[in-house]
């Protein structure tokens, strides 16, 4: 059974930024799209951003050009870099792996999934 454990998160300041790192155990997932989450408290789960094998990656509008999801294989591990960080970003995180449709932004779409880790942006 793959496990996939976020770490990371933690409280900042607008404008700052955090690695989130998410790892993978049970089996090899470099032949799988790796992906994140959020739920912001009172609101629904939504779509982050994906990174497929060819590395190709999609983002929300949200966070484009601010969140870069990295892997590395080597390590069974997939990284969210969030820059220039915003009140509005304040969430749990949440790691997805092992997409089962084409579908990258439903979150129904993805086998696996982590525990989350909080991220906490203050103004």
């Amino acid at each position: 059974q793959v496990q996939l454990v976020e770490s990371g998160g933690g409280s900042v300041q607008a404008g700052d930024s955090l690695r989130l790192s998410c790892a993978a155990s049970g089996r090899s997932l470099s032949g799988s799209a790796m992906g994140w989450f959020r739920q912001a408290p009172g609101r629904e789960r939504e779509f982050v951003g994906v990174l497929w094998t060819g590395g190709i990656s999609r983002y929300a509008d949200s966070v484009r050009g601010r969140f870069t999801i990295s892997r590395d294989n080597t390590k069974n591990t997939v990284y969210l870099q969030m820059n220039s960080l915003k009140p509005e970003d304040t969430a749990v995180y949440f790691c997805v792996a092992g997409l089962t449709g084409p579908v990258a932004v439903d979150g129904t779409a993805y086998r696996y999934w982590g525990q989350g880790t909080r991220v906490t942006v203050s103004s």
